[in-house]
């Protein structure tokens, strides 16, 4: 099919198409400056150029028949090396800019010690996204999409008219969300309202935390999945549906501070082979309490999806498009 807006688009074969165009050509848009290597930004374009066309792959897969070289697995081998090379950037960024102005002369030495470090982990981490980005996988993988762009193959499910099918495609990963364990995290679940760690010590919040990131980091990864997914349809819901996807983010955003936190505060652990804060007491500090507001922040929401009415509006919002 022709490229067209997806407000236009009739059939869920329309919609795959269109998105898996948009977010390839977003990918290529920024392929040659991430192998110049000037600008984080093109890297981090890059990747989420990748993550979204992965997700709809993932989103449309009852509908395609794709290409073994273009399949959801082999991008997100590639997307996975661009994500290892953009974490980097984050935190040598986060160290430089965020963090190292605002700590007493010895522990800037210390962090410039770190970020010399770092700074060769990311050559050689970006050695790698370069031999990947030139290598035969990645060629076939563009290769196999553009192909398939001029000439798609579907399933019978492509059929479908989209409107009739849209809260079809999208309920399975939002119900994921919902389902997950992460919303329970720091509290109990009593009379359909959650019940969460509201006047707890820090030392009580930091602990849960350090014992249930994981579940939290595999919360935030679905609600990044949610939110990809939700965004491929805005234009075909209304405003509500569009705060809902605007939520996603929010929560996407305060977790990835929680996992950043714990993931900054592990490196340095493990370059000054020391725990941090003995070598950076200042940083350590810094880090707790940035956790600490992430937790608040994260404290309403977190009682918001835990209450019926909530879940209930979030599935309607489904069934509501023009």
């Amino acid at each position: 099919m022709k490229s067209t807006d997806i407000s236009n688009a009739q059939t869920v074969g329309d919609c795959a198409y269109l998105a898996i165009e948009k977010h390839f050509q977003k990918t290529l848009n920024h392929e040659a400056d991430v192998l110049k290597d000037t600008d984080p930004e093109e890297l981090h374009q890059m990747r989420v150029g990748m993550r979204r066309l992965r997700s709809a792959i993932s989103g449309f897969s009852s509908a395609l028949k794709l290409p073994k070289a273009a399949t959801e697995e082999k991008i997100g081998k590639i997307a996975r090396q661009l994500g290892e090379l953009r974490d980097l950037d984050v935190l040598i960024e986060t160290l430089q800019n965020q963090y190292k102005p605002h700590l007493p002369e010895d522990e800037q030495e210390n962090i410039d010690t770190v970020l010399e470090i770092l700074g060769k982990q990311r050559r050689k981490v970006f050695a790698k996204v370069y031999k990947t980005l030139r290598g035969k996988a990645y060629q076939k993988f563009k290769d196999a999409l553009k192909n398939w762009l001029e000439k798609p193959i579907y399933s019978e499910v492509a059929e479908f008219p989209i409107l009739l099918v849209l809260p079809d495609l999208l309920a399975p990963q939002i119900s994921r969300l919902l389902l997950h364990p992460g919303w329970l995290l720091g509290g109990n679940l009593g009379n359909f309202h959650a019940e969460p760690l509201n006047d707890a010590k820090p030392t009580t919040i930091e602990a849960e935390l350090a014992e249930k990131g994981p579940v939290l980091h595999s919360l935030r990864k679905q609600v990044k999945r949610v939110r990809y997914q939700m965004s491929l349809f805005t234009k075909l819901y209304g405003e509500n549906y569009e705060e809902y996807v605007e939520e996603m983010k929010e929560v996407q955003e305060i977790l990835g501070t929680i996992q950043d936190s714990f993931v900054l505060e592990e490196m340095l652990g493990e370059i000054l082979d020391n725990p941090l804060e003995n070598e950076l007491p200042n940083l350590s500090k810094k880090l707790t309490e940035t956790r600490q507001e992430a937790w608040e922040k994260w404290q309403p929401l977190q009682q918001r999806y835990l209450t019926e009415e909530t879940r209930k509006a979030f599935h309607l919002s489904l069934l509501n498009s023009p």
